[in-house]
C-alpha cells in the first residue's frame, strides 16, 4: 500500500514537471523564438507592404489589386468575392469543362485581345483565368508584354522604355523552379514614377 502511494506520487510529480517544462518551452520559449524570427524579416512578418516614395502605403506585395484603365498593367482576373476582395479569397470552383467557365474565358480572351491590339492566340492563360486564391499579385512576362503598347500609348511613354521596366520587374523564382513572374503593383508604381505621378 505504501509502495503504491509512493509510486503514484512519483508519477504525479513527474507528470507535473513535464507539464511545467512543456508549458515553458511551448508556451513561452517557442512563441518568443517565432516572434524574434518575425523581427528578423519585418517585411514578410508585417504583410510585405509597398509604399510610394512619399511614404504612403499603396498595398501589399502579396495581394493583387484591380487596376482599371489603359494607363495601368492589369492583373489576373479575380474570383474573390466581387473581384479582388481579400475578405473573400477563393476560386470559382468551376471545372475546366464547365460551359459557364469556358464561355467566360472565351469572352475575356476576346476582350483582352481587342484591348491590347493582339490576336486571341497571343493572350496567355493567366490573363483569362483566376488563381486559386483569386488574389494573385503576379502575371506572366508574356501577359505583361502584350500590355506594353497600350500602357505606353496611354502614358505617352516610349514602348521601349516600358519594355525595359517590364524586364526589370520580371522575377525569377527561387532556385529557378517555376515560371518567371511580374508583380503588377510594383510595375505600376514604377510606371507612375517614370510618368512623374
Amino acid at each position: 500500500m505504501n509502495f503504491s502511494l509512493r509510486r503514484t506520487s512519483e508519477t504525479l510529480w513527474t507528470a507535473l514537471r513535464m507539464l511545467l517544462a512543456l508549458t515553458v518551452v511551448l508556451g513561452v520559449v517557442y512563441p518568443l523564438a517565432i516572434a524574434a524570427c518575425g523581427l528578423l524579416a519585418p517585411g514578410q512578418a508585417q504583410g510585405s507592404m509597398i509604399t510610394r516614395s512619399d511614404g504612403t502605403v499603396v498595398g501589399s506585395r502579396l495581394i493583387g489589386q484591380d487596376f482599371p484603365g489603359n494607363e495601368w498593367f492589369h492583373g489576373r482576373p479575380s474570383a474573390a468575392g466581387d473581384g479582388y476582395d481579400s475578405m473573400s479569397s477563393g476560386a470559382s470552383n468551376l471545372s475546366p469543362t464547365n460551359p459557364e467557365l469556358t464561355a467566360a474565358v472565351s469572352e475575356l480572351r476576346a476582350s483582352i485581345a481587342a484591348e491590347n491590339g493582339v490576336s486571341e492566340a497571343d493572350v496567355p492563360l493567366d490573363a483569362v483565368t483566376a488563381s486559386g486564391s483569386g488574389l494573385d499579385p503576379h502575371i506572366s512576362p508574356a501577359y505583361a508584354r502584350i500590355q506594353i503598347n497600350r500602357v505606353a500609348a496611354a502614358r505617352g511613354i516610349d514602348p521601349a522604355t516600358v519594355t525595359h521596366l517590364v524586364e526589370q520587374h520580371s522575377e525569377t523564382p527561387l532556385f529557378g523552379l517555376g515560371e518567371p513572374q511580374v508583380n503588377v503593383l510594383e510595375l505600376n508604381l514604377a510606371i507612375d514614377e517614370l510618368s512623374g505621378k
